[in-house]
């Protein structure tokens, strides 16, 4: 494992805890939201602020993290492609579980053959990032609108249908081509 960087906005310190079950304390702070933060038309902006309000708490297996995190969200309407901004408010919840140690105190390294292994702490510092990533990135809508009722775009020529909501184009299907010229008179 590498260490980690006690300095990092979303590294935690929780030797205050002192390993003790049912020791608490609250964190709050706020701190710049890292690069990748997204999916393909929501994202929070690099370096946008993250406002957190933790509560730390010392359990028997390791550290539980609860809380929230205040983002903002920069997207594009899935619809008419306008920028759209918000705020929202993540819920934050893992379990940080202590290194495994043997009876000397002296920390082993264990294989974890879970599917989804619980992130370890590490020399007593929490990376929150993963779980924010995770609280984040599984919230955000797939397809964000401007509005619920927004038109969006012409499938023919891009025209916003906003602007004129009785455009129309007079495409004629190719298979009736031909009935069409039937129609037509004769021309001289």
């Amino acid at each position: 494992m590498t260490g980690l960087d006690p300095l990092s906005p979303l590294v935690l310190d929780v030797r205050s805890l002192q390993r003790a079950p049912g020791s608490m304390v609250t964190v709050t702070r706020d701190a710049p939201a890292p690069a990748g933060l997204g999916v393909a038309m929501a994202r929070v902006p690099e370096g946008s602020p993250i406002d957190l309000d933790l509560r730390l708490e010392s359990v028997l297996e390791g550290v539980l993290v609860s809380g929230t995190a205040d983002l903002q969200i920069a997207a594009e309407c899935s619809r008419c492609l306008d920028p759209v901004e918000w705020q929202q408010e993540f819920d934050l919840t893992e379990l940080f579980r202590y290194p495994a140690t043997d009876a000397r105190g002296a920390v082993v390294v264990e294989e974890d053959e879970s599917d989804d292994p619980l992130p370890v702490l590490v020399d007593d510092l929490i990376d929150l990032e993963p779980t924010l990533r995770d609280a984040v990135v599984l919230d955000l809508p797939l397809a964000p609108l401007c509005r619920e009722d927004c038109l969006g775009l012409c499938s023919e020529c891009g025209a916003r249908l906003e602007d004129d909501p009785q455009h129309a184009h007079d495409t004629i299907d190719p298979r009736w081509a031909a009935l069409a010229a039937l129609n037509e008179p004769d021309a001289p």
